[in-house]
């Protein structure tokens, strides 16, 4: 029996980490952190959780909890991680972090984009990035996961395999993606009221998205090469979900057959990634709630592009669902194990 901690149990992330791990028989959740909620009862914030959770909400006292969990998931904002982390506590326990931490392996481009000073550089390189279908033998060996962002699981799933053999110019890659309102944090924002996002939909964080450097980062070290992306997300008005279409030159022609065996050559023994058969498109509708991946793409050969496109539930692929898969590797269990919802429809 694993004994799991969550500090940030009470955002999206965190209750979806919740969700997923009490309907296994091999996990105990024994701490329910929230540094809003301290003293409330959990099930009384995530009302589905009702009769399921009697616990009450602790504080974020991980020193604490390092002596009791086996695994400790923090679903918090960036820094906190990072200012609350040391040696003493990886000694004792494994951490998963989902926010952006320690995604990124230079500190200065970290402090670049996420505006604040990092409070705990010498984790950085031995952290793990948790993209299980790529580090997989390195998760395994790890006590300290950087859980990957919603969008860069995504985009990086999306164009992986053909960045890493050379088939596009990693100069002209651009990625449009539309996420649910999730992915925005369940924090009060008035960007966020039903009534702004509600037959609405909009371009945001144009060329300055935060999670742009990780992406960068991740297709750079597959290809060999440095890229340079242009990408732009948007707010869709849904709950759950992330589409990518990106696009980038070919650098030599290549007929459907040569890219889908391509996808096929790493993707067909992976359980979440799901190859579409031709001329079906990845849909947001066709992964909620589940951990999986649909991935696609289509050559216009009168541009000479490739038009590579993806979809997840960011919530679950996106965040808690991949920051479980890292943690079945890293107790040595299957990697699917509290992972096998058959997406829901509708």
């Amino acid at each position: 029996m694993m004994k799991v901690g969550i500090i940030g149990s009470t955002g999206y992330a965190g209750g979806e980490l919740a969700r997923l791990l009490l309907q296994r028989e091999d996990t105990e959740i024994i701490w329910y952190g929230s540094k809003s909620y301290v003293g409330q009862k959990y099930a009384s914030i995530y009302q589905n959780m009702f009769q399921f959770v009697e616990a009450e909400c602790k504080e974020d006292n991980i020193e604490e909890l390092a002596e009791q969990a086996d695994v400790i998931f923090m679903a918090t904002p960036q820094g906190l991680c990072a200012s609350l982390v040391n040696e003493n506590i990886l000694s004792k326990v494994k951490i998963i972090d989902l926010s952006a931490d320690f995604r990124i392996k230079d500190v200065g481009v970290y402090e670049q984009w996420y505006k604040i000073k990092h409070a705990s550089p010498q984790f950085i390189e031995e952290a793990v990035y948790g993209l299980p279908e790529i580090n997989r033998e390195a998760v395994k060996k790890a006590r300290l996961i950087a859980n990957p962002g919603c969008y860069p699981t995504c985009s990086f799933l999306s164009i992986y395999p053909l960045a890493k053999e050379g088939l596009i110019d990693m100069n002209t890659i651009i990625i449009d993606a539309k996420s649910g309102t999730s992915g925005a944090g369940r924090g009060a924002k008035v960007d966020n009221l039903y009534c702004e996002v509600n037959e609405n939909m909009k371009a945001y964080a144009v060329g300055s998205h935060r999670h742009t450097p990780e992406i960068e980062e991740q297709l750079s070290k597959a290809a060999g090469k440095a890229a340079a992306i242009s990408f732009t997300p948007h707010l869709v008005p849904m709950n759950r979900g992330i589409l990518v279409t990106a696009y980038a030159s070919l650098t030599k022609t290549v007929s459907y057959e040569e890219v889908k065996a391509v996808y096929d050559k790493y993707y067909s023994k992976e359980y979440f990634v799901r190859v579409l058969d031709k001329d079906m498109v990845p849909q947001t509708r066709f992964v909620e709630g589940s951990n999986f991946a649909d991935v696609n793409f289509k050559i216009d050969p009168r541009t000479n592009r490739i038009i590579m496109m993806g979809a997840i539930d960011n919530v679950v692929k996106g965040a808690a669902g991949q920051a479980i898969q890292n943690m079945n590797l890293m107790f040595g269990l299957p990697e699917n194990t509290g992972l096998k919802q058959i997406p829901m429809f509708p």
